[in-house]
């Protein structure tokens, strides 16, 4: 039973009610530090590998429910999860299915389904768009994301001894990650939430100059992936602010302030650029085609064109790191292929399934204006601009991934239950109107 503002005001508090609250500030400590240490992912199991779970434990204790309009998401990731336990078969007695990768298939199953489990546990704790647990997640990511930059600098600037070991990866900053690849996609959501603030809310010089040190980070890993995917997601998240901004001094605004961006960008840019080490990188990282992509039989390309042949032999899929077996380690770096590779034709269908329903279900939720409008807007941004980067690398196993899914379905299910009780509101109300007009004529 909820606690009402009386309550709380004269300090009326029944001893279940004293223990709930008690419950949910642990909770929220929790969730602070789980996506807090999301930014260790050099050693697995990491720290928030571990947090994850007590997060989920806590949400059981807590009584965290579980929206029966989640149940397409629980119904697509189960056959997911199906396809791929289907697919395992064609790899069973394997233990290790290349040396140079070191690698159980068991334990990337295993891993398949903590993702999930960390998808809907993240959509369960925003389905009722609570505003403390947003700003948790808000500030946890931000923080997050500045711990792993700031790794990054001091490896790429040399300011601390022995820093370019551990955070560059072939002169490329990945932060606490192990690859570039997926450090400069994981800034991505951060940075978006604090521009959708910016455009929507206000201007702070500490937000700003955050937004520029996380900026600043991505540029440095050198990821065309992660440039694009940036790009792509502020371009939807600065459109949709633009759409539901609710007067014309908001657009205008909202103009202004893309106009001085992309300015500022440009002149940062080129302050990076006067850097020789900086500049080399980067005439090299911009090239269309790198040397991988084209490299014969071995190249990304042709790889890829292996791997539609052998989805097309294989309708049970062949097993996790089973293609990279018969590639001698080759990977096609296509999520929309591995799934299939990985988790059969099933598990496939299922995952492009669940790729549509949360593109159409967040499409039609974020227009509505709500409390928890403006990181519906954030999530969905940054989730369509990683659903596009899945094209040219796998993502079925990174976690911020399956952070942001999850907050586009959980905050998706608060809009559409905020979207039921507002017509409930209106119909008590029509339905009340001709007795109030009939008492009002009353002497």
């Amino acid at each position: 039973m909820a606690v009402g503002q009386s309550d709380v005001a004269l300090g009326h508090y029944s001893p279940g009610a004293r223990a709930s609250i008690g419950i949910d500030k642990i909770l929220n400590f929790i969730l602070f530090c789980t996506v807090t240490t999301s930014f260790i992912a050099f050693i697995e199991p990491s720290p928030h590998d571990v947090m994850m779970l007590v997060l989920l434990f806590t949400c059981v204790i807590a009584r965290i429910p579980f929206d029966r309009r989640l149940a397409p998401l629980l119904v697509l990731i189960i056959i997911w999860l199906i396809g791929g336990a289907f697919s395992l078969m064609e790899v069973a007695g394997k233990t290790e299915i290349h040396p140079t990768l070191h690698q159980i298939p068991t334990q990337y199953f295993a891993t398949s389904i903590y993702m999930c489990l960390a998808t809907l546990t993240f959509a369960c704790l925003v389905s009722d768009g609570n505003p403390t647990r947003l700003l948790i997640i808000r500030r946890a990511s931000i923080l997050s994301a500045m711990i792993s930059t700031a790794a990054g600098y001091a490896g790429f600037f040399h300011l601390v001894p022995g820093a370019a070991t551990l955070f560059l990866e072939y002169a490329r900053v990945s932060g606490t990650f192990k690859d570039p690849n997926v450090y400069g996609p994981f800034l991505i959501l951060p940075i978006v939430l604090l521009m959708v603030g910016f455009l929507t809310q206000r201007v702070t010089a500490v937000g700003l100059t955050i937004a520029a040190f996380l900026s600043g980070g991505l540029f440095l890993s050198f990821s065309r992936g992660a440039w694009v995917h940036l790009a792509v997601s502020a371009v939807i998240a600065a459109i949709l602010c633009f759409l539901t901004a609710p007067n014309t001094k908001q657009r205008t605004r909202i103009v202004g302030f893309a106009i001085l961006t992309t300015f500022a960008m440009a002149i940062a840019l080129v302050a990076l650029l006067s850097i020789s080490s900086v500049h080399d990188m980067f005439v090299e990282r911009a090239k269309v085609l790198q040397p991988y992509d084209s490299a014969g039989s071995g190249g990304r390309f042709s790889l890829q064109q292996l791997a539609l042949g052998q989805i097309l032999d294989h309708p049970n899929g062949m097993g996790p790191y089973g293609f990279s077996d018969a590639t001698i380690g080759g990977q096609q770096h296509n999520v929309y292929l591995q799934v299939f590779l990985v988790y059969g034709w099933l598990g496939g269908a299922a995952y492009l399934a669940m790729i549509f329903a949360t593109i159409t279900t967040g499409l039609r939720c974020v227009f509505q204006r709500t409390p928890w409008q403006t990181y519906l807007i954030a999530a969905y941004g940054t989730c369509i601009g990683e659903i596009g980067e899945g094209i040219i690398i796998d993502t079925d196993h990174w976690r911020h991934f399956f952070l942001v899914l999850g907050l586009v379905w959980g905050l998706s299910v608060a809009t559409i239950n905020w979207q039921y009780r507002q017509v409930s509101r209106e119909q008590v109300s029509t339905r009340l109107m001709p007795h109030n007009n009939a008492a009002a004529t009353l002497p």
